[in-house]
């Protein structure tokens, strides 16, 4: 087991990853911008280290001050969360040329699979079906025109780095798809430091189901099932759940075969989550595959009773997957709200600022996973996502009853947060039978169904 891992990320990510290293022994060694002096990662780790100024560009994206951080702190691994570096194989190729473990797949993978259209052209290798659209990344406005000619409107253009919904833009004709292929390399240049996008079809209404998977470095590789993460807004996630009331237990079989198929192909190792676009007659479509744990990976620990990230670090330092994992069977019923310091009524503007009070919810089956505290002040400089409230209940209706008594115990004063919407999505009676996919929150905005 490693001695001591570096976090090259921040918020509650670096926390939850902190805690797994506390369990198992491990010190660490939290790196933070200038204005995250004062977030929890940073007083929880052993060691803290500045790394740059408020800028991603300059902080949390600069791998030469990280592994010059990774270095002066003398440790053996470095565990890249999710965002920023989590899926950049040059990143992870450098760890190694410094002899530090990335606590992750291996370069060669995430060159595959991290890369979004190298990833299509893998899953249509391996036989997993794949939106039409274009084979390989568009850098030109005039070539990226015909090929949503070719497929027709409407069409998605996307990042080919990153995820959480960063450089994704839907167009339904020529007008909007000038503007969203100019605007989504632009976000994507600045979040990712990767200009480059490609097209594909744009499928109405479907749902986003994303599949677990978790490889060792010693052949074998598993899933672990499902999670529904079609209640999202802009291709921002905003409640998921585990498993998805749209499953058949053939669905995913079928899926859960595709994606060992599909990462076995590429010999893939550690925590990876495949996703797929499902139409109503249940035919599933590849979208893409994150080379790195998922923000809502607690909702499949709660079902299945494992611990994701301690198993990354597990395998990363040579050890067989648990038989927890190889073993995991689905048990009782999960959602997750992701809490944005963000102002439903208006248009969920981002609403960063000093929490003045901080009342997070308990009980039985609830869990947070946070880095927000009262006092503690909210950046303006990245994710708006300050919390991940996640109940656990032996079925779905009582999940619901769950998070929304959860829901209206969490208090947070002196910033706006998305709580009352999502509370109002969970009084909504076709959230409540299950009946959703991704245009829910759209339609709901639209129609004025909801009541903040």
């Amino acid at each position: 087991m490693f001695k001591k891992v570096l976090i090259a990320n921040r918020g509650e990510i670096a926390l939850r990853i902190i805690r797994a290293c506390k369990e198992l022994g491990v010190q660490t060694v939290a790196i933070y911008s200038e204005p995250d002096l004062e977030s929890l990662h940073v007083q929880l780790a052993d060691e803290a280290v500045c790394i740059g100024s408020a800028a991603s560009l300059q902080s949390y994206l600069k791998i030469d001050r990280i592994i010059s951080a990774a270095e002066i702190t003398d440790v053996d691994a470095i565990h890249p969360g999710y965002g920023f570096l989590a899926e950049n194989a040059h990143f992870a190729e450098v760890c190694a040329s410094c002899n530090i473990t990335f606590i992750g797949p291996s370069p060669h993978a995430i060159r595959l699979m991290g890369d979004k259209n190298t990833a299509k052209a893998c899953a249509r290798k391996a036989g997993v079906p794949v939106c039409p659209g274009s084979e390989n990344t568009v850098a030109s406005e005039t070539e990226a025109l015909k090929i949503a000619h070719s497929i027709g409107y409407p069409v998605m253009i996307k990042a080919t780095a990153g995820g959480g919904g960063r450089g994704m833009r839907i167009a339904h004709n020529e007008n909007s798809f000038v503007q969203g292929f100019h605007s989504a390399r632009m976000e994507a240049e600045k979040a990712f430091g990767n200009s480059a996008v490609y097209i594909e079809k744009f499928i109405l209404n479907p749902h986003h189901i994303e599949i677990q998977v978790f490889g060792d470095n010693h052949g074998k590789l598993v899933h672990l099932g499902e999670r529904d993460c079609s209640i999202q807004r802009r291709n921002q996630k905003i409640i998921e759940e585990c498993p998805s009331p749209l499953m058949t237990e053939d669905l995913r079989h079928r899926m859960g075969k595709a994606s060992i198929k599909l990462a076995k192909s590429v010999g893939y190792t550690n925590a990876g989550t495949i996703e797929y676009l499902v139409d109503d007659d249940l035919n599933f479509y590849f979208m893409e595959m994150n080379t790195r744990i998922q923000v809502e990976h607690p909702i499949t620990e709660e079902v299945y009773g494992c611990d994701l990230v301690k198993q990354q670090i597990q395998v990363a330092a040579g050890e067989h997957l648990s038989h927890y994992v190889v073993n995991a069977t689905p048990r009782h019923h999960a959602i997750e709200c992701r809490i944005n310091a963000e102002d439903p009524l208006k248009n969920f503007q981002p609403c960063p600022g000093n929490i003045e009070l901080y009342y997070a919810p308990g009980g039985r089956g609830v869990r947070i996973d946070s880095h927000a505290y009262a006092g503690y002040p909210i950046p303006p400089d990245y994710d708006s996502m300050i919390a991940k409230l996640i109940v656990t209940a032996s079925s779905r209706d009582a999940a619901i009853s769950r998070m929304s008594r959860a829901l209206s115990e969490y208090m947070i004063t002196g910033i706006r947060t998305t709580i009352p919407f999502q509370q109002a999505i969970l009084k909504n009676a076709d959230f409540r039978r299950g009946k959703y996919d991704t245009g829910f929150v759209e339609k709901m905005l639209r129609e004025g169904t909801h009541s903040i």
